[in-house]
């Protein structure tokens, strides 16, 4: 296996480009180019565009607007990355799937036919609902990258190191207990004062400053996660995505098109904060979410709290609490949460208890929003 390859490396920010090593290792890739300065570049962070066909070069890209980029001839790069890192590279081409491209194809058309005619018969709701829960793992990542790029791009995110490993630390803890889950959830904040959060397919979260800046304790956060954690596991995202979408975005989310789902997620990501879930996956969210709070040892009633919070504040309801404008009223899901925490043990230990929390509301101090 070649774990040193020759490419060359565009700074995103001129038109010339350089010569460089690309070594593989086993969270990212370490980036030397001729002028001697090494850079790192971890695989939940990197993205293919190029490179998905017999002979083409590979092309790989970090970051927003004008990413960097390395290029590399194929030759077995893709093939040797699956190799020494099996679960990081899940997000990039695996030269193996190439044998069955033309069976794939074959499968795409009569699945275009097949979804026609239920379309035709039933309606996009319906087959939305039917097809969601089998929808790759690997699309739902792409797919879900590409809309939290549109609606949470580099300049408007925050990204004060201490304070967002604070909360990548609050999502360790809580979600240890999914221990099958095939997402890796990411947090992204964005500097902008609504208090809203909203979560996108694959394992992507997008919370608002103004939720974190209104709440009071690591709890209350964690509380909203939880929430959001669930949307995505239960596919409640991907589902409504798929019941607003075009026949194209069906199939291709069905045939796990990986070539569009950059697209698709670009078209998505401009509707959105439109989507309501059904008072069904808002329950759901809410009945599995405080059950994982319990499970990770994280006291539920920081969950609580926060809406009680919302609720006493009068503050404008946030797009995942939408359907509490129609019912069940705040108060009615209150009393279910405080039900179903009465069942739970009775003893938590404190999340981050060296921390003031108040100081997390300076997580976007040096921003522009």
């Amino acid at each position: 296996m070649q774990t040193e390859w020759q490419g060359y490396y565009l700074d995103g920010k001129t038109a010339s480009r350089q010569r460089a090593t690309i070594r593989l290792m086993q969270s990212g890739l370490e980036v030397t180019t001729e002028n001697g300065h090494t850079l790192w570049w971890p695989y939940d962070e990197t993205r293919q565009t190029q490179g998905f066909y017999s002979g083409e070069q590979v092309r790989l890209e970090k970051g927003g607007e004008n990413p960097e980029a390395v290029v590399i001839p194929e030759g077995g790069f893709l093939t040797d990355l699956h190799r020494l890192a099996p679960q990081m590279a899940a997000r990039f081409h695996n030269p193996s799937y190439r044998k069955i491209r033309i069976p794939l194809t074959i499968f795409a058309a009569v699945a275009a036919v097949a979804i026609s005619a239920a379309l035709y018969l039933w309606g996009i709701p319906t087959v939305a609902a039917l097809f969601a829960p089998h929808v790759p793992v690997s699309w739902e990542k792409r797919f879900g990258l590409a809309v939290a790029e549109s609606l949470a791009p580099p300049e408007k995110r925050c990204t004060d190191p201490k304070r967002s490993q604070l909360i990548d630390d609050i999502m360790t803890k809580l979600t240890a207990p999914l221990t099958g889950s095939p997402y890796t959830f990411h947090v992204i904040v964005v500097n902008n004062p609504v208090v809203n959060a909203f979560a996108a397919p694959g394992g992507y979260i997008v919370v608002f400053r103004g939720l974190i800046q209104n709440t009071r304790t690591a709890e209350e956060l964690a509380g909203v996660l939880a929430h959001e954690i669930q949307h995505i596991e239960k596919r409640h995202t991907t589902r409504a995505i798929l019941q607003r979408a075009s026949t194209s975005l069906l199939v291709a989310a069905i045939t796990g098109d990986a070539s569009g789902a950059m697209t698709y997620g670009l078209e998505s990501a401009r509707t959105i904060g439109l989507l309501r879930y059904s008072r069904q996956n808002e329950e759901e969210a809410d009945r599995e979410g405080l059950r994982m709070l319990v499970e990770a040892g994280i006291n539920p009633e920081g969950m609580i709290a926060f809406f009680e919070m919302l609720k006493q504040k009068g503050l404008e309801v946030p797009d995942f609490l939408k359907y509490l404008t129609t019912h069940p009223t705040t108060g009615d899901r209150i009393e279910m949460l405080k039900s179903l925490a009465a069942q739970s043990p009775q003893h938590f230990e404190k999340l981050l208890p060296d921390y003031d929390w108040k100081d997390i509301r300076k997580i976007c101090e040096g921003r522009s929003g």
